[in-house]
């Protein structure tokens, strides 16, 4: 995390409490890092601050400890909603996530929870409309079962009123039987004993029971072989 503390105790020791200012002589961008900028304060480097944070500043300007504390805390709040978002940009993400993200990146629980509420108020946080399009998504592309997406959305954090709302429409006849139609491609020419097996046993590490699988595996069976051609071998 890119915060920095401004050390003033040598300066503290020497001066009252209303002389405690310090004046900027220097803004510099930081080389390896345009977002941030570099303040010096009476001739020495400081901290640095996000550019935003940063860009009501002019050299010249006259900063009390007050008001260097409180640039400070925004920039940490900046930066973690910096960080915040960057996570946030590769998939869509549970609260719980962006959470356990800003917690290993050394964040404190006040800016955590402020992050998180600044998040939901921008409409880029909401677990209920995550898990549903988990779910959704899940049902397209990669079907299984809903003790199985339960699993995977308990993993990420959300709770059981969230998951069974998401979960709510959810079938595992149905969602067996559209796993089973993709797969069987792969299983073309297959004798029953071997399709059978490997469909099962595809199906199950999908989550599915047995009472699900079997009448779904048979199901298929069936119309793969009522759709072979006149004349052709039987599956």
């Amino acid at each position: 995390m890119a915060v920095f503390s401004f050390n003033l105790k040598r300066d503290q020791e020497s001066q009252t409490p209303e002389a405690m200012e310090h004046k900027i002589t220097a803004l510099k961008l930081q080389k390896r890092n345009r977002q941030r900028v570099n303040v010096y304060l009476d001739g020495e480097f400081a901290f640095g601050l996000s550019r935003i944070v940063a860009a009501w500043l002019n050299v010249g300007q006259v900063l009390s400890d007050e008001k260097i504390a409180s640039l400070q805390a925004e920039d940490s709040r900046e930066v973690a909603f910096q960080q915040a978002l960057k996570f946030l940009n590769y998939r869509a993400r549970a609260e719980a996530e962006v959470r356990r993200n800003l917690v290993e990146n050394g964040f404190s629980e006040e800016v955590i929870v402020g992050t998180l509420e600044r998040l939901r108020e921008n409409g880029l946080l909401n677990d209920a409309q995550f898990a549903q399009t988990w779910v959704e998504n899940r049902a397209t592309f990669r079907p299984r079962s809903r003790r199985a997406l339960g699993m995977e959305l308990r993993q990420r954090g959300l709770d059981d009123e969230t998951i069974d709302g998401a979960l709510e429409e959810i079938d595992d006849e149905e969602q067996a039987y559209q796993a089973a139609l993709a797969y069987a491609r792969k299983l073309e020419n297959k004798e029953w004993k071997d399709f059978r097996q490997k469909l099962s046993s595809f199906l199950a590490r999908r989550g599915f029971s047995y009472d699900v699988v079997a009448p779904v595996v048979e199901r298929v069976w069936k119309e793969k072989s009522s759709d072979t051609p006149a004349g052709e071998d039987d599956w």
